[in-house]
């Protein structure tokens, strides 16, 4: 895939993304701080959430750390679905690698909210919060792993939407659920002994625990983990790209 005709097209993903928007690319940002808003309010002064534990982090960056990646992981895969459906035109008139436009998607995605991702925990940790600013470059790292799970998800559900086109509406069901099955508002541990095993079918788990455990020191981070991690991401993004070369001959047909 040309590394240069994937960045013009992520160029044109941003562009267009914020095209005619008053703050524009600031937005990206505000929104997800915005719904980190609507959740402190909701869990910490109604419900009174709290994270089990004497030592145990506030629920606001207990709460940051695993929704930020939550947001760009569920947002790449939800944009990137229709990526090949909605340039159904630009397929029909010029000859490019398909997968480039879910590619960009993808990166365009992730782009906004690492970036936000960083500003958002640099200024917590600034402010005080028990954020250790000093591993967020190895935190950062977990994006990548996390990165190739999106990107096979997506180039497997943007072959699949061209022939059912219903399947966007059914993502915007399932992703949810995926987040409440993740430890993403909770933590394990207020689950009964005989259900937090099952959490760990969730690829999103190792995730959410990890960044928490790098920069608030909330749990610990197994090796066997890190390798089921990396290769559940693998062969996700393997067979997913497996699956969208696979249909791509037929795209034209049914767009």
């Amino acid at each position: 895939m040309p590394v240069a005709l994937t960045l013009r097209f992520v160029q044109r993903e941003l562009r267009n993304r914020f095209a005619g928007s008053f703050s524009g690319g600031l937005w990206a940002v505000l929104q997800p701080l915005l719904q980190l808003a609507v959740y402190s309010l909701v869990f910490v002064h109604i419900f009174k959430a709290r994270v089990p534990g004497a030592d145990a982090p506030g629920y606001v960056p207990f709460l940051v750390t695993a929704l930020w990646p939550w947001t760009a992981f569920a947002e790449a895969i939800l944009r990137s679905t229709t990526a090949v459906q909605d340039n159904a035109a630009l397929i029909g008139k010029v000859a490019l690698p398909r997968e480039v436009l879910v590619v960009a998607a993808v990166c365009s995605s992730f782009a906004i909210h690492v970036a936000g991702f960083v500003a958002i925990v640099v200024v917590m940790g600034l402010l005080g919060e028990s954020i250790s600013l000093s591993m967020l470059p190895l935190a950062l790292l977990l994006y990548l792993p996390l990165f190739a799970l999106a990107l096979g998800l997506a180039l497997a559900c943007a072959a699949i939407q061209v022939f059912v086109r219903d399947l966007i509406q059914a993502l915007g069901q399932l992703l949810p659920l995926l987040m409440f099955a993740a430890p993403v508002f909770y933590d394990r541990t207020l689950l009964p002994d005989r259900f937090q095993g099952w959490l760990d079918l969730n690829p999103f788990t190792f995730y959410a625990e990890s960044f928490r455990a790098l920069l608030l020191h909330h749990g610990r981070i197994e090796l066997a983990q890190v390798g089921i991690a990396l290769t559940t991401a693998v062969l996700c993004l393997l067979l997913g790209h497996w699956l969208f070369r696979r249909l791509d001959p037929h795209f034209e047909d049914f767009l």
